[in-house]
């Protein structure tokens, strides 16, 4: 089998290989604040900071962690919204060789103190509306030093003073104890030095990040990014977007940044390039459109869901979405219905990519003006290798045929923090086994069929979700669609499908029924169908399958 049989398909723009500086991941800032210094950097709120402005508050920012006793290989954990604080504060921490935990906000004390124990962070960078959480659990950790930041310090000099007023609608004002412990974000970098620091790293051993899992396979596992597997996934996934010129590109970031999908292909991206990027700290619709006609992003990387929230807005085709030329879906399945529809309201691209965090994270995606294939994930990027193989023999499959997907390239994780056997389990001989089920064709590009652990097995057969999902969302009333096995006495497992409908429509099992039964072997139609307002997500629009199960085990027995 021909090793590699995606290559004769490459754009002719994309090389099947590149160089990859053996370098500080920082100085990808480093090098567009001396080549764009006066271009902006960030857009937030109202406010622009420059590539120099940027520069000058991660020096800053760097300067006051060594105050702290932070030194290289040291953790620095991150718990911010996408604001110009957790830009800075990642600068910082790269720039004297310490190494970001990027934390989500939403999470509980328990999940908090965890991944800090786990983590051995020294330093804590959050916002003052999450500062309780943190006191809560500092003591049971190894955190030194809290800074803390508050959403006016960067937004224009107007909003700084309406915030207080709007803020204190929702609740009163948090009141921060500081202290020799606890600082004040903006205090110390304005009055920092800004004398230039990039410790000298080894790139292909020295992290840069501990990105924690969502934990789908129990608890969460830090996956250890070295400066090399994010610099060379930037690198490729900035040549993949060929037609994307330095200087130029405004990236609409509302994928946050404290996960590495937006990390990767927005903040990292867009300081590569040297391009805008427009901070979104939570997504709302209305918002979204207003910046897009406002401040006219080129790219936009998403989540289906995001996509699939602006079409489906009743006022959509009141807004020109025309800047708009490359968006790059991740993180679930991009349903067709959903990628037609938007190119058609964009005329710009919208293809489906798919990546891990164990890989930082893109390792497959369609060509962007390239020949696609509709319901696939594309082809490995360049540098990087992959093949389909059976879950228990580990032998390559034929062309067509199911088994796991893995991977190999230099954006592959350098294993799991403090966990050598899950390490070895996961990485053999440098393959990344992803726990994916896919197929490759004859031209090499893949589709993934489903999660190893989502899949269904009913009577002996083998039933992938997405598959359903896929049909279901082609029914005229389906908004959105996600199905999962549950338990059954006769078959062993049996298909459930939970159903969000679009505005004004009525729920209709046997519509669906019967749209199902046209479309699939009877096998795998659903056997019962749940309607529902909304459907539980993660941060970046990923639907929580097993969160639908444990509600659903929750649930009295008949």
């Amino acid at each position: 089998m021909n090793a590699k049989p995606w290559l004769p398909f490459y754009p002719t723009e994309v090389a099947p290989a590149y160089e990859y500086p053996k370098q500080n991941l920082a100085l990808f800032l480093v090098t567009s604040a001396q080549k764009y210094p006066n271009r902006p950097a960030i857009h937030f709120m109202g406010k622009t900071i420059s590539f120099k402005k940027l520069l000058d508050l991660s020096y800053r920012m760097a300067n006051v962690l060594r105050s702290l006793g932070v030194r290289k290989g040291d953790r620095v954990a991150i718990m911010l919204p996408n604001c110009p604080q957790v830009v800075i504060s990642y600068y910082g921490t790269l720039l004297i060789g310490g190494v970001a935990v990027m934390t989500n906000p939403l999470y509980m004390e328990r999940e908090l103190a965890y991944q800090m124990k786990d983590s051995g962070a020294k330093v804590m960078i959050t916002l003052d509306i999450f500062y309780a959480k943190v006191e809560k659990v500092v003591l049971e950790t190894d955190i030194e030093h809290t800074l803390v930041t508050t959403i006016p310090d960067y937004l224009p000099l107007i909003k700084k003073w309406l915030y207080p007023v709007k803020a204190k609608k929702e609740g009163p004002l948090p009141v921060i104890p500081y202290s020799s412990t606890v600082h004040s974000f903006k205090k110390r970098i304005d009055c920092a030095v800004s004398d230039p620091i990039c410790e000298k790293v080894q790139a292909e051993e020295d992290l840069a990040l501990l990105q924690y899992t969502g934990g789908t396979t129990g608890t969460p596992k830090g996956v250890m990014l070295t400066h090399m597997n994010l610099i060379a996934n930037s690198i490729q996934s900035a040549h993949w977007c060929h037609k994307a010129e330095d200087g130029k590109e405004r990236y609409l970031a509302a994928l946050p940044c404290f996960h590495v999908f937006g990390l990767t292909c927005v903040l990292n991206q867009a300081v590569h390039k040297a391009g805008l990027m427009i901070l979104v700290p939570k997504f709302e619709v209305k918002m979204i459109l207003n910046l897009i006609r406002n401040k006219k992003p080129t790219l936009f990387p998403g989540a289906p869901t995001m996509y699939i929230a602006l079409i489906n807005h009743p006022q959509i085709k009141k807004y020109d979405l025309s800047s708009i030329n490359a968006c790059i879906s991740g993180s679930a399945a991009l349903p067709v219905e959903v990628q037609d529809t938007f190119e058609e309201m964009t005329k710009g691209r919208l293809i489906e990519g798919y990546g891990l965090t164990e890989a930082a994270p893109v390792t497959h995606a369609n060509p962007i003006w390239g020949r696609r294939k509709i319901g696939t994930i594309g082809m490995p990027f360049p540098d990087t290798e992959a093949k389909v193989v059976h879950p228990e023999t580990g032998e390559e499959m034929p062309i067509g045929e199911p088994g796991e997907l893995i991977v190999k390239g230099p954006q592959v994780m350098k294993g799991y923090w403090g966990r050598p056997e899950e390490t070895f389990d996961t990485i053999r001989n440098g393959w990344l086994f992803t726990g994916d089920m896919a197929t490759m064709d004859e031209e090499g590009y893949f589709k993934i069929i489903d999660r190893k652990k989502d899949m269904i097995i009913a009577s002996g057969y083998n039933i992938y979700p997405r598959e359903i999902e896929e049909v279901l969302y082609e029914h005229p009333s389906v908004k959105e669609a996600v199905v999962v096995g549950i338990k059954d006495r006769y078959r062993g497992e049996t298909v459930k499908a939970f159903i969000v409908l679009k505005d004004g429509e009525k729920p209709d099992p046997d519509s669906l029924e019967q749209f199902c039964r046209s479309q699939l072997a009877a096998y795998k139609v659903p056997k019962q169908y749940v309607f529902r307002e909304s459907l539980p997500k993660t941060m970046i629009g990923k639907v929580l399958r097993r969160k639908l199960l444990e509600e659903e085990e929750e649930q009295p027995t008949a």
